[in-house]
């Protein structure tokens, strides 16, 4: 999704509720960073962009070798 934060930036959704989602976005389009905040509708947007650094998040954290 995107988020209005000082412009539009890539986000992905943590939690939601009836009245506002919970999102990871970046912050600035020149670092790779991330932030948390809490947006209602207004300020949140669908998008069809891939953003590697945000939508493959979850791959990262789960493919992990074996413990030994």
């Amino acid at each position: 999704m995107w988020v209005y934060r000082n412009g539009w930036r890539a986000g992905v959704i943590e939690a939601a509720s009836p009245r506002a989602v919970t999102v990871t976005y970046q912050p600035e389009t020149s670092h790779r960073g991330t932030g948390v905040d809490t947006f209602t509708a207004p300020y949140v947007t669908l998008r069809e962009d891939l953003f590697p650094d945000l939508d493959h998040r979850a791959l990262r954290l789960v493919r992990r070798g074996p413990l030994t």
